[in-house]
């Protein structure tokens, strides 16, 4: 299995952290954010290699950073070198598949977010449905549904309706950006950008794989650390405990 982990963003409202360094690699609890998944996810042995999707201005960082790491780590360059330019996860994901010849399972990652549970779990979850899955967590709050990828579940997990950003979210189920595509399905990013699925938001792929083949939804057993500006990063710094 091949881990991709989406990191080409570049975190504005992070500044000025961030306007010369990448924030998957911010610091948290003395270690990078991605040295705190990848660490986590290896623990399983199912990946065999990990894969960075950077934008060229970051690259660098990456590279000095994966030399580093004992697991196998490759660094993507897209080529895109402002906020203005970039491609969006979904075409960053179809870059990466094209540029590397990927043809595996995949575990796709938000490099940016950090989880107080194993992403072990997950990938357990996926194995034993042997079919493309997603992650799911009730969120209360109207305000943050609005801006989230929201799912519609039924009575065995499976999601029978996705949508990015809705005025008028279905339910109150949230999406996080964590998701396991089949080696089958990882084949179909390019029909899906194709067929016009969002590509800004990674979950927009699942929004329309979902229509075509089975996906399901396992129920987060743990809580999600979202750090989209500098009063989040401050809040993580401060309770932030690791895996349980």
């Amino acid at each position: 299995m091949k881990c991709l982990i989406l990191a080409a963003g570049y975190a504005t409202r992070l500044y000025p952290l961030t306007e010369n360094f990448p924030k998957p690699l911010l610091p948290v609890q003395g270690r990078a954010i991605l040295d705190h998944l990848i660490d986590d996810i290896d623990r399983l042995g199912a990946v065999d290699e990990y894969v960075v999707i950077s934008n060229h201005k970051f690259a660098p960082h990456f590279h000095a950073w994966a030399a580093e790491k004992a697991q196998k780590v490759t660094v993507v360059d897209d080529g895109t070198d402002t906020n203005e330019t970039r491609l969006g996860a979904v075409k960053d994901i179809q870059f990466a598949i094209e540029e590397l010849q990927l043809d595996d399972d995949m575990l796709v990652i938000a490099g940016d977010n950090l989880l107080d549970f194993s992403l072990t779990k997950f990938i357990e979850y996926a194995q034993c449905k042997q079919a493309s899955c997603i992650m799911r967590y009730y969120e209360p709050s109207m305000q943050k549904l609005v801006k989230c990828g929201v799912v519609t579940i039924d009575e065995t997990d499976r999601v029978t309706e996705m949508t990015e950003k809705s005025p008028t979210p279905a339910t109150h189920w949230c999406c996080p950006p964590f998701y396991y595509y089949t080696k089958a399905d990882a084949r179909l990013v390019q029909a899906g950008i194709e067929a016009g699925c969002g590509t800004d938001a990674p979950g927009s792929y699942i929004a329309w794989l979902c229509k075509q083949t089975t996906v399901y939804a396992m129920e987060m057993p743990g809580s999600r650390y979202d750090i989209g500006n500098l009063e989040s990063y401050e809040a993580v710094q401060q309770t932030y405990k690791g895996i349980r």
